[in-house]
């Protein structure tokens, strides 16, 4: 039985994984940057909270991969993984082992909520930006409770927008996650095959571009993956 049970209709169901979801994402550029946005680690955390970290992971394995090809340099439009991943591993987690489509599905609306999530951001970009401009003066002078007082208040409207998008993303998304899977009539096998296969096709795409951008890359990559497998070699 999931910890927090989804449920599109009982608001306070949604709470606790609001809450995750406007934690990490704050976290993908306000406070504190400590990679908990990653998808990877994101997905599972929600499905801890939903009662399957397993199925977060996984979601989160498939989320990671598409979002290798991300690059969050500067004032570069993104997409915005960690209310998104939240999303996704809370969606796959909420549903039965081996859910035909299930998978597809909660990685489908992960991925609508990440480029809904970036915009979000553009805006709130703006916002803060007309904020500042009405503090130029006291700015000007090197006036701390300003600067203060902007940060927090960049801070608090970046940690709304990750909980009302997390929010309504899960609240759209499960009852169409419930009525795709109703009519899902693809082999779960073969369905996760597909998905895993995009998603390897995209990080694989983003890892070669890296190999032509940063000198020694591929090598480093080479020897990364090297001793991940002599790391795995190792466990018990």
């Amino acid at each position: 039985m999931p910890a927090f049970p989804l449920d599109a209709l009982g608001g306070f169901a949604l709470l606790p994984f609001a809450a995750l979801g406007a934690l990490l994402g704050l976290d993908v550029v306000s406070f504190p940057q400590a990679m908990l946005s990653r998808p990877l680690v994101a997905a599972t955390l929600a499905g801890a909270l939903a009662g399957r970290p397993g199925a977060g992971l996984l979601a989160g394995a498939v989320l990671e991969l598409f979002a290798l090809e991300t690059l969050p340099v500067g004032a570069s439009r993104y997409p915005e993984w960690g209310s998104a991943s939240v999303v996704g591993g809370a969606l796959y987690a909420a549903q039965p082992d081996g859910a035909a489509g299930g998978l597809v599905l909660s990685v489908l609306a992960a991925l609508v909520t990440a480029y809904v999530g970036g915009a979000s951001m553009v805006v709130l970009r703006r916002l803060n930006g007309q904020l500042a401009r009405a503090h130029l003066e006291r700015l000007a002078t090197g006036s701390n409770r300003s600067v203060v007082g902007l940060q927090l208040a960049g801070a608090a409207a970046d940690l709304l927008r990750g909980f009302m998008l997390t929010v309504v993303a899960l609240g759209a998304s499960q009852p169409l996650v419930a009525f795709g899977r109703a009519g899902w009539g693809t082999d779960t096998r073969l369905s996760r095959a597909v998905v895993v296969g995009l998603a390897a096709t995209v990080a694989g795409a983003a890892v070669w571009k890296l190999f032509h951008a940063v000198p020694r890359a591929r090598w480093l990559f080479v020897g990364g993956i090297a001793a991940g497998l002599l790391a795995m070699q190792a466990l018990p």
